[in-house]
């Protein structure tokens, strides 16, 4: 038995009695991690599996001017070479068009007449090893003739309100900075992997993935194949970051060489391809100005901001720019706002969303703005804020550029910061240490941070043995999901955690989902997760009262007296579309010295308030702040991709793209929860997972400044590297 649930709602009642969720529980996922027991694409080696490998132009801008492939076909263990005009019409991968009237760039598969980028896909081995396709990549033969560099930049959006000119024509002092983000790359434990095998008509595709059912549908699109013939499954997943959260032309190479040869075929790519071949992320140049009164009121925010796409747009190309311009000014009120968005294509290596996906960017530049507005009007950074911010009784609150904050108490974050941090003590202590030498720096970040809107679904059958077996259509890569609805339906239904199954990231347990992506998982999903336990107990007592069964028996004797009437299973499905977009919020204090001698920075201590509405599990929400505000550290202390103007990348390998280690992380992080009810889902949560990304590379930014205001009020370049911190310690250009 089935039944299906549409619903939008606000913050539900369904958990008066929470026994379950706020428990700091561990991850039922680990035990077979740890144990060495988990299965990831790469694992799965099914009989007669062949292998594929991808041959990749080793030039960018060019115009392909010989492509012979016919001695690869003929050597041994080949099955199958591919190249463009093998592969026939195709259909298009799908793009989201955030942006209206932007340029949308569906995926070129295998390069035909031109190579826009090193490392782009040129022809595909299949062979018995992979070592047998490698070899039978060395003998095509591939030649190509220069072409100019296509580089284009488009307008896509602008913001205005208020007047600006006005504004800067009273204004009492103007800032400006600018930042220049380096491309970085989402660097997942596990690399992308996928096996693709023939069933029947249709296919059965293992994929490392975010988003099981959008690469179901686009390679059902771009083979010509109907939806329901293409199950995509998402086995472990070791880590995603955004870098996961599209199909590749490696993708619908695999699949379409499967249906090919009636074989399953597998590829998994290497360190090295996914630093060349996996989208990246950041990237983008931003620019602004405040023009502030004589109180040191914001009048006004004028901002140009340019990000990059690179010579393909993935589906979630646009989040980065789009949320870059719609989240300023963050958290403060000004006057009036001039905010011109542009996006950039061309040959260059696809730009995609990575942790956080343009919420860093506007954070940055807003926080960057308001420290030196602070120094411009003479008052502390902490105080320059406070009077800045959104109140909150002013919410819900209309931004500048129309979006709508839901919840939030920035004053709130404020004093909960500077009472943990004792900051006014910490000031002094600043004093004496610079006064006796010392290099060292305190900075500040406030953030908000929208936490995805939409829809998800869910799905719950009562078993014959009273167990409730849980699906939802957000998918998991280390989150602890099955941990964390395992919680909220215990609560939800009134059984004990371990009396419930919880899995995700099989196309085939239902009809759709979206995925993990946009910190939307547990808000949207979990209130997905919520309704549809309202919606089987209905379900299940609506069938015990044809039955006759007045009392509730619980649910193994539900079960039992249903399983007596053949009226098991009784499944129920949920489609949970949120009424509004939450807000997360946060405050970040960083506190940094840097070796005089060497430039060395060290990230002394991090205290971050962070409001992430209502939390199921606190040891989860803790896990998902580290590793985002590690992530966050890298980004800004060390991670950066070079690619030469001639288009060669040359941060290839972790010899030359650095990454944060256990010695670079702070030497102490304090943690503290400042909640606010939103009733923009019916859980009423906020997302988590990229805050670590957004608050924490802005507070670094801004101590790093700081520390260095005794040498030089020039703006630093990220990432803030030892030789960079170094030479502006020295009063030298920065040549890196």
């Amino acid at each position: 038995m089935r039944r299906s649930v549409t619903t939008g709602g606000r913050v539900s009642k369904d958990l008066a009695s929470q026994e379950w969720i706020g428990r700091a529980m561990t991850r039922r996922e680990d035990g077979p991690l740890l144990r060495g027991a988990g299965r990831f694409t790469d694992d799965l080696a099914p009989a007669f599996c062949l292998v594929m490998e991808v041959f990749r132009s080793p030039v960018a801008s060019a115009r392909i001017a010989e492509l012979d492939v016919s001695e690869a076909r003929a050597a041994e263990g080949v099955h199958l070479v591919l190249t463009a005009a093998d592969l026939g019409a195709l259909g298009a991968s799908a793009v989201n068009p955030l942006i209206a009237g932007a340029p949308l760039l569906p995926m070129t598969v295998l390069a035909a007449d031109r190579v826009a980028a090193a490392g782009q896909p040129v022809a595909v081995i299949v062979a018995e090893t992979r070592a047998q396709a490698q070899a039978a990549g060395e003998l095509i033969l591939f030649d190509t003739a220069p072409d100019d560099p296509r580089d284009r930049s488009h307008p896509v959006a602008q913001w205005r309100a208020g007047d600006p000119g006005a504004a800067f024509g009273a204004a009492a002092a103007t800032v400006a900075a600018r930042i220049d983000h380096p491309r970085v790359a989402p660097f997942a434990l596990e690399p992308r992997a996928v096996l693709a095998a023939p069933e029947g008509d249709g296919l059965t595709v293992h994929l490392s993935t975010q988003t099981p059912f959008r690469a179901r549908d686009d390679l059902a699109r771009m083979l010509g194949l109907a939806p329901a013939a293409v199950r995509v499954v998402a086995p472990d997943v070791g880590g995603a970051f955004g870098g996961k959260a599209s199909i590749y032309p490696e993708d619908v190479l695999c699949a379409f060489a499967a249906r090919r040869l009636g074989r399953a075929v597998k590829w998994t790519a290497t360190r090295g391809e996914e630093f060349l071949a996996a989208t990246h992320g950041r990237g983008a140049a931003t620019e602004g100005r405040l023009a502030l009164d004589a109180e040191g009121r914001i009048l006004v925010l004028e901002a140009a901001l340019d990000f990059p796409l690179g010579h393909w747009t993935p589906y979630s190309a646009y989040a980065p720019p789009s949320n870059g311009g719609r989240i300023l000014p963050g958290p403060y009120v000004a006057g009036a706002v001039e905010i011109d968005l542009a996006v950039r294509t061309g040959d260059a290596p696809a730009v995609n969303i990575y942790r956080g996906a343009g919420r860093p960017e506007a954070a940055m530049l807003i926080e960057r703005l308001v420290d030196k507005a602070a120094g411009a009007a003479g008052l502390d950074p902490l105080e320059m804020r406070r009077r800045n911010l959104v109140p909150a009784s002013a919410m819900p609150w209309t931004t500048a550029t129309g979006e709508v904050l839901d919840s939030g108490d920035f004053a709130a974050l404020l004093d909960r910061l500077e009472a943990l941090t004792g900051y006014a003590s910490l000031r002094e202590r600043q004093a004496r240490r610079r006064a006796a030498g010392e290099v060292v720096g305190l900075g500040l970040a406030l953030y908000v941070e929208p936490c995805g809107r939409g829809w998800e679904t869910a799905r719950l059958t009562l078993a014959e043995d009273g167990r409730v077996q849980a699906g939802t259509g957000a998918s998991a890569q280390g989150q602890g999901r099955e941990t964390a609805l395992a919680q909220l339906l215990a609560d939800a239904l009134g059984l004990p955690p371990e009396r419930i199954d919880v899995a995700e990231g099989d196309s085939a347990r239902l009809e759709n989902g979206i995925g993990a992506l946009a910190s939307r998982s547990t808000a949207i999903g979990g209130s997905a997760m919520l309704r549809a336990a309202r919606a089987l107990r209905a379900a299940v007592a609506a069938e015990l009262a044809k039955l006759r069964v007045n009392d509730w028996p619980g649910w193994e004797g539900a079960a039992r007296h249903l399983a007596e009437a053949g009226a098991l299973p009784v499944t129920v499905d949920e489609t949970y579309t949120a009424p509004a977009e939450a807000w997360a919020s946060g405050a970040v204090l960083a506190e940094l010295a840097v070796d005089r001698d060497t430039g060395l920075p060290t990230v002394e201590r991090i205290t971050w308030v962070d409001d992430a509405g209502r939390v199921l599990n606190p040891m989860l929400v803790e896990g998902q702040l580290i590793g985002g505000l590690a992530q966050g550290l890298g980004a800004a202390l060390m991670e950066r991709l070079v690619i030469d103007a001639d288009g060669q990348l040359l941060t290839g390998s972790l010899m030359d793209y650095a990454v944060p280690r256990a010695t670079d992380m702070p030497g102490a992080i304090r943690l503290a929860k400042q909640a606010t009810a939103t009733a923009a889902n019916a859980l009423g949560a906020k997302g988590v997972g990229e805050a670590g990304c957004i608050g924490v590379p802005a507070a670094l930014l801004n101590a790093a400044q700081d520390a260095l205001l005794p040498f030089t009020t020039r703006d630093l370049r990220l990432p803030l590297t030892s030789e960079r911190l170094w030479r502006a310690l020295n009063g030298l250009e920065d040549e890196t």
